[in-house]
């Protein structure tokens, strides 16, 4: 009978992880657990360039801010110009989105913990303004890529990110023939593109102007409060529901025993 307990076991798995996938309870003004992330956000006043908006509170060094501007960092070795010359005005978004992934304080509400060697935690499907993605997306269409995931996949041999061997460079409206193809797919789901515009509250803007505050704050709290709500419900279900499986589990197992 060992083989009815297995799918008993993987659902005991699944209960166990979304019942405490996420312990971390600060949603707000919090860093990623990430290889180049800071432990708690601070401010940083010689933030370089397309980061300077995070110099109040930020979770990147003015090393790291500096770093990611190059064309191919030392952060992770990743080369933008894999496939030719990218325009200016496209990488300029890739920058302004690595400054996002490293410096931002306001991702709490859609950080996971992921098992990676550069990395323990991650954000997923962020709801990043309309407008934000529109705008990357007109702006890289014309230039060269060979894949639609950039996370994994490449031909790292020479210490650098190349195309695979097996692929093509072509535009990115290619590889990415709508916004959200491009938005959602190329970091793994990193973001979700939203209904929703900048300035509503409802949705982070990837760069802003640091003049006006971090409108991302306001984002990240409205919801953090709206998880907050959700979690009283299931959470207090977790140990019930656990203990129920695995007290069948049990049962199984004692009845199998007699076999």
């Amino acid at each position: 009978m060992a083989w009815e307990l297995t799918p008993l076991l993987l659902f005991v798995a699944w209960v166990t992880t979304m019942c405490s996938a996420r312990e971390r309870t600060d949603l707000l003004n919090v860093c990623m657990d990430a290889k180049h992330h800071k432990t708690k956000p601070g401010p940083e006043d010689k933030l370089h360039d397309q980061c300077i908006p995070w110099k109040n509170n930020a979770c990147c060094t003015v090393n790291t801010s500096q770093e990611l501007h190059k064309d191919t960092s030392r952060l992770y070795n990743f080369n933008w110009d894999h496939c030719g010359k990218m325009e200016p005005e496209c990488k300029r978004h890739f920058i302004q989105d690595t400054c996002f992934y490293e410096c931002s304080p306001n991702l709490g509400p859609w950080i996971q913990q992921v098992n990676q060697s550069w990395r323990k935690e991650r954000f997923l499907n962020v709801p990043l303004c309309k407008e934000d993605c529109q705008r990357w997306w007109e702006d890289c269409r014309t230039s060269y890529t060979c894949k639609t995931n950039w996370h994994k996949g490449w031909d790292w041999t020479s210490g650098v990110n190349n195309c695979p061997s097996n692929t093509t460079c072509q535009t990115f409206e290619f590889y990415f023939p709508t916004p959200a193809a491009l938005c959602e797919g190329i970091w793994s789901h990193s973001y979700k593109v939203s209904n929703y515009s900048r300035g509503s509250g409802r949705c982070i803007q990837m760069w802003f102007e640091p003049v006006q505050g971090n409108p991302n704050e306001e984002v990240a709290r409205f919801y953090a409060e709206a998880m907050s709500g959700a979690e009283s419900h299931w959470v207090p279900a977790c140990p019930l529901l656990l203990s129920q499986v695995l007290l069948l589990n049990w049962l199984l197992n004692s009845s199998s025993s007699t076999f």
